[in-house]
């Protein structure tokens, strides 16, 4: 058992710090920016709730932060408030958030000044993925202080790995948006070009889900498409922030990425139908309009 705090309980953070304390065993104390979130996290799960974020990460050994941006990030972590202020010297803090690689280098430089390790682990899986405790985790850090937090990360985890050093985790869930964006727009336009040919989509599906065509969206996302419902999941809103992450560190490293760029364009169009919240998958929405 060790004592942790986990900072932001949002959709992802709620149910992952409450795997920390049922799955995990661990000592958790919370916070939150609504302290009526916290209040309700304590009442499901035990632990405690703290009213800064410095004041969670007193004495704990694994501080864990998973918030909205990168302003959001050094908004609870640096400044008197910030976690960084109440840490101890040899404790680890692991940032859940998908944010820049940017910020993430700039918080290990923060954390190495007062001696506390530092890890980049933007997580994949989405809601389902940290209420079952199954997220892939992908860390960038120094090896020694991977070591040391990877038994408490398994606690929220199915997959977790090491990319490299600060900063390639932000990397490596760049290249995950970038794959994901591609494959929903596939996926749309293929549901979509079936619709509009008189097809079968449920039969359809069936039979090239088996195949090289196969992929995570399909088997999970082409129902709802099909359906035309996509009030749930990763939002449309959240994923244009991750792939604005994306663009703007492929201008800055001269990487040429015209699909993803295209596909941030059409979720602007979703956005711009009302569907800032609705589900990645609503790339379908768009094709369907009439």
């Amino acid at each position: 058992m060790a004592k942790v705090a986990f900072i932001g309980l949002g959709v992802m953070g709620f149910p992952m710090a409450g795997h920390l304390k049922q799955k995990g065993g661990h000592d958790v104390t919370v916070y939150n920016r609504t302290s009526a979130k916290a209040d309700e996290w304590v009442a499901k799960f035990g632990g405690k709730a703290a009213a800064t974020p410095a004041e969670a990460a007193r004495d704990a050994e694994f501080v864990f932060t998973c918030v909205g941006n990168d302003d959001d990030l050094r908004s609870v972590t640096l400044g008197e408030t910030g976690v960084l202020s109440g840490m101890k010297a040899g404790a680890i803090l692991i940032d859940n958030t998908t944010a820049s690689a940017e910020v993430a280098r700039e918080l290990e430089a923060a954390a190495q000044e007062k001696g506390i390790g530092f890890i980049d682990a933007p997580v994949s899986g989405g809601q389902a993925g940290a209420e079952g405790g199954v997220l892939t985790v992908m860390c960038g850090g120094d090896e020694e202080n991977f070591e040391k937090a990877r038994p408490v990360i398994d606690g929220y985890a199915r997959m977790v790995g090491l990319m490299g050093p600060v900063g390639s985790g932000q990397l490596t869930k760049m290249m995950n948006q970038i794959c994901i964006a591609g494959v929903v727009q596939g996926l749309a336009e293929a549901v979509h070009f079936g619709k509009q040919a008189g097809l079968d989509i449920e039969k359809v599906i069936e039979v090239i889900s088996k195949g090289a065509a196969g992929s995570w969206q399909m088997e999970n996302r082409y129902k709802t498409m099909n359906a035309g419902k996509y009030d749930f999941g990763f939002a449309v809103d959240w994923m244009r922030k991750d792939l604005d992450i994306v663009l703007t560190e492929a201008r800055r490293n001269g990487s040429r990425l015209p699909v993803t760029a295209l596909v941030d364009q059409f979720y602007g169009d979703v956005q711009q139908m009302g569907g800032k919240r609705w589900d990645t998958s609503s790339l379908l929405a768009r094709l369907d309009k009439k």
